[in-house]
């Protein structure tokens, strides 16, 4: 029998067959992807083959193989830093959802994921949330990293669950793909996905004063039918970004604005550092690209994994303001 995989907990994973049944199913063996170092050998958005278990009294399965993945996206396994730990696979869209300040996501995060989605081949779209909550000085920070991220190519959403706002735009993407919310907890990943199906009832909490952090509602990732002809996969929230598995010369070309201006540098190994005539610091100092994209990228490149959570587009906006006014 053939399945997708809806829910993974470590040793069980929930199929759904193609005949629309849930089956609780285990790995048979040891699982060996070719080239993945991972610390979950399955992942939800997996089609798997299975075959069911007669011997006991409740209906389980036994996966045995896996069919080949179109895409996947990864972190940084958090106690094996060597190895890297599956999110979710066969991913249409991943919906990454930022908040200003309630809590702050970092642009240090921000282009983590999105070098890491870049890299797997995962089309990103950038969501605004909470959109309700802002104040003048909130939402001129969240329009200038719009603005930043639409520059470059990334389509950008605002909305709010709270007033509905923008549900219906991010519903007509979704229609007929598999998507994937994620983001930091208390973002506000389950709450939105209660707004566009309610009868999901999906767990939420609160957002903590005192860290301005969200507490994890969602334990694993896990997928859902939506009524409007949509799969999504709400996954729990994450901290920080870790990279893993991109060599140093690679990483400037999952910034698509690095990319672009790649062949006008002096050297084609350059690494837009300490290289004369690089046509990425030349744009730099023009203010054609981003401050806070290129200290990120520097952070990623010396593998900085200590600076999860620094912010740096405050110190951009002054920059970028300055050489407007000089």
């Amino acid at each position: 029998m053939t399945g997708l995989v809806y829910k993974s907990t470590g040793s069980w994973y929930t199929v759904k067959s193609e005949q629309g049944d849930f089956i609780e199913c285990r790995i048979k063996g040891k699982f060996r992807m070719k080239g993945i170092k991972s610390t979950n050998p399955i992942a939800v958005g997996d089609v798997v083959d299975f075959e069911l278990d007669e011997t006991s009294d409740a209906i389980t399965g036994t996966i045995h193989n896996i069919h080949e993945r179109k895409n996947y996206i990864v972190r940084k396994s958090v106690n094996l830093s060597h190895q890297m730990h599956i999110i979710a696979s066969n991913v249409d869209y991943v919906f990454l959802l930022i908040t200003i300040n309630n809590p702050p996501t970092t642009t240090n995060f921000i282009d983590r994921f999105l070098v890491t989605a870049e890299a797997y081949g995962i089309e990103t779209i950038l969501v605004f949330n909470k959109i309700d909550t802002f104040d003048e000085a909130m939402l001129e920070e969240q329009l200038y990293l719009q603005h930043i991220y639409q520059e470059i190519g990334y389509r950008c959403l605002r909305v709010s669950a709270k007033e509905n706002k923008g549900i219906e735009e991010l519903k007509q993407l979704m229609v007929g793909k598999v998507s994937m919310f994620s983001g930091h907890s208390g973002v506000g990943k389950s709450t939105l996905v209660n707004a566009m199906e309610p009868s999901l009832h999906l767990k939420t909490k609160t957002i903590s004063e005192q860290s301005k952090q969200g507490q994890h509602t969602t334990t694993f990732a896990e997928m859902y039918d939506l009524s409007f002809n949509a799969k999504i996969i709400d996954t729990p929230g994450i901290k920080g970004f870790g990279i893993v598995d991109l060599e140093k010369e690679d990483i400037s070309g999952y910034f698509p604005e690095f990319f672009k201006l790649k062949d006008q540098c002096k050297f084609n190994n350059c690494l837009h550092k300490d290289e004369p005539h690089c046509a990425v610091k030349k744009a730099l100092e023009n203010d054609e690209i981003s401050w806070s994209r290129y200290k990120n990228y520097l952070h990623i490149l010396e593998g900085d994994d200590e600076n999860y959570r620094t912010d740096l587009y405050n110190e951009d906006r002054i920059i970028s303001d300055q050489s407007r006014k000089s």
